[in-house]
């Protein structure tokens, strides 16, 4: 993701549901409820509610692996009501009695374990608490279908600005945000330690359209409604999901090498073209330094708002309007740093924006000439106390989204020149390499760097990543950056 104030600087769905988005009928829908069923005493596992990331420890849930999720939604813009059908495929890491998913919101109607009716109950901000009809076998593979609907909302606000589902000035709307986003929209197990493959059927009015993650397969009409539905194969993170409904303008080609170019404008947005025709050199160029492509599709979604971020939304990343080239080179470096490699704990977010921040570096370096040194050695004397008093490592919740911007380019480009350029551009490929289609955290990465560089870090690490306060002056200026 990158910040306008820093870088401007499941398995198979039912028979039923199948013939529902092939016909491009709305999901059917049973009568709702007046209230969730309240879950009966269990005996057997009872899985967690979070999944033990300390910064947001009710976030995600234990007891279970997503493998795949089928997203059904049918959406009217100007109601701004949204009907959903969603089908969560996942293996059981317990005997499991009683599991939750997260979902913010949205009013459920009926939830199936198994093509077995459940019952549920909705406990706090976003915790929908299931009790399947049979418990769950250990090592088994089990289907969730969860039936809801409602106005989708906006969830809280971050320092990055507003998470989740939010309207466009066309009427239309989107969904964008970090570290939450996908559970405005649907029921998930919303962390970025359970990725999954992912599938879009939504069905809006006949002259809105369709834009998601993945590949784009034939849309169909019925009755004054079309049907689109995007498929993205590569596992991805929730928060990495979108969906964009408007009246787009789409560009579609192919790179080179045969993968699909898909790129979607709102009204209002079309002069960003100029800067997507960069995307195919932007993508070469971050392939040779970072090793192949990792995504099964490129693209790029151009929104006509002013929102506080551009997000790199798996293969297809979210702009804001304010968003120019070095933007896209930051957001398409994260589908190699945050997108193919995740991150194990949001306190591992240098992992991503600190990379993809440096990778606006190295672009300028290849194509403008620019010297890195000097432009480091600028950034350094300028910077003030409150700027070096920030950690870019566990540096604590709320506080994910500051200094990897900007320290944080400065700390690699040291570590650059600490280990030099030929142990450097080996982590760069290397790194992503080894934990495609992954997770990761800091300290391995750490580890990972001493054994390529053949060099003991610890204590830079520490200096530049894991304390606050400027570094001593072997850290802040090692190899040539010393005068």
């Amino acid at each position: 993701m990158s910040l306008a104030t820093a870088i401007r600087l499941a398995g198979a769905l039912s028979a039923a549901l199948a013939v529902a988005a092939c016909s491009g009928t709305a999901p059917s829908q049973p009568d709702p409820p007046s209230s969730s069923t309240p879950a009966p005493p269990v005996t057997g596992t009872v899985t967690a509610d979070g999944a033990g990331d300390p910064y947001y420890p009710t976030d995600g849930n234990g007891g279970y692996d997503v493998t795949d999720y089928h997203v059904s939604i049918s959406y009217d813009p100007p109601a701004r009501k949204l009907d959903g059908d969603t089908v969560i495929t996942a293996k059981a890491g317990t005997d499991i009695a009683r599991f939750n998913l997260d979902l913010h919101g949205l009013e459920v109607s009926a939830i199936e374990v198994n093509d077995k009716p459940a019952t549920f109950e909705r406990q706090g901000e976003h915790e929908l608490v299931i009790t399947p009809a049979e418990p769950v076998a250990n090592g088994s593979t089990f289907r969730t279908r969860v039936r809801y609907g409602g106005v989708p909302k906006t969830m809280e606000e971050s320092n990055l600005g507003t998470n989740g589902w939010q309207i466009a000035r066309s009427g239309g709307a989107f969904a964008a945000g970090e570290p939450h986003s996908a559970t405005s929209w649907y029921p998930a197990n919303d962390t970025p330690r359970d990725k999954a493959t992912f599938k879009l059927t939504a069905r809006v009015p006949t002259g809105w359209s369709v834009i998601s993650n993945g590949r784009e397969e034939p849309s169909t009409s019925d009755g004054g409604w079309t049907t689109y539905t995007w498929v993205e194969p590569t596992r991805i993170a929730t928060y990495l999901t979108t969906v964009g409904i408007d009246k787009w303008t789409f560009d579609r080609s192919t790179l080179p090498d045969g993968l699909p170019v898909v790129s979607a404008y709102a009204p209002g947005a079309e002069e960003k073209k100029s800067v997507e025709r960069r995307l195919p050199e932007v993508l070469a160029f971050l392939s040779e330094k970072f090793g192949p492509y990792p995504q099964s599709a490129a693209g790029g979604i151009y929104l006509n708002e002013n929102i506080g971020f551009s997000l790199e939304t798996q293969g297809r990343p979210i702009y804001a309007k304010w968003a120019d080239l070095p933007v896209l080179v930051h957001e398409n470096a994260h589908q190699w740093f945050g997108d193919s490699v995740s991150v194990q704990n949001w306190a591992d977010i240098c992992l991503n924006e600190c990379f993809a921040s440096y990778a606006q570096w190295l672009w300028e370096e290849a194509k403008d000439d620019k010297d890195l040194d000097a432009e480091y050695r600028r950034e350094v004397a300028r910077a003030s106390d409150r700027f070096w008093n920030r950690k870019l490592y566990d540096m604590g919740p709320g506080n994910e989204f500051t200094a990897v911007y900007d320290k944080g380019t400065l700390a690699l480009h040291a570590l650059r020149r600490q280990i030099g350029d030929e142990a450097f551009n080996r982590v760069l490929r290397e790194w992503p390499a080894k934990h495609r289609d992954g997770n990761a955290s800091w300290p391995e990465f750490e580890e990972f760097t001493q054994q390529v560089a053949g060099q003991d870090l610890r204590e830079f690490f520490a200096a530049w990543f894991r304390n606050e306060g400027k570094p001593a002056d072997q850290y802040l200026y090692p190899g040539n950056l010393r005068r």
